[in-house]
């Protein structure tokens, strides 16, 4: 089986490391999609973020890093899955995600949305929280994953 899971990403955080961990259990092949969202302004380009998961994830077996934009119910068959694997953090956001589950049903009845909750370790964070945090030079360690912390630092802080 081949599970999408999509997101912004921006940047990735061990809350996501943990879903894709999880996720490249129950599945033959995890494609995790950086999304291009308009009414979104991210931080890191697509590239940049492509290459912080590739650089988290290292060494997970069976895992692609790609980009798309359009309709995820698109790519999703694009890409040959049926499957679309979604982090939940709160209720908060099991209400837009189960919304976005049944218009993406309602638009290709063959695609399951499965969703994982996130370890209580990171039900409380979101990128839009690390970007906030480094941007005023709190710690992001624990956060985000170490091997890109310093990345993230200097693109939100300006080389400092």
């Amino acid at each position: 089986m081949i599970c999408v899971y999509p997101g912004s990403f921006d940047p990735v955080t061990n809350g996501h490391l943990d879903i894709i961990n999880r996720a490249v259990r129950i599945c033959d092949k995890l494609i995790v999609a950086v999304g291009s969202n308009e009414t979104k302004k991210p931080a890191f380009t697509a590239n940049e973020r492509i290459d912080m998961i590739r650089e988290a994830a290292g060494g997970l077996p069976c895992i692609e890093v790609t980009s798309f934009s359009g309709l995820l119910v698109d790519f999703v068959k694009k890409m040959g899955s049926k499957t679309v694997i979604k982090g939940l953090r709160a209720m908060s956001d099991f209400e837009y995600e189960f919304q976005m589950a049944l218009l993406n049903k309602s638009l290709e009845p063959d695609i399951e949305t499965l969703f994982m909750m996130t370890s209580v370790n990171y039900s409380y964070l979101s990128s839009s929280a690390v970007k906030e945090i480094a941007r005023n030079g709190g710690n992001i360690e624990g956060l985000v994953p170490d091997c890109i912390r310093e990345r993230i630092f200097k693109k939100l802080r300006g080389g400092m």
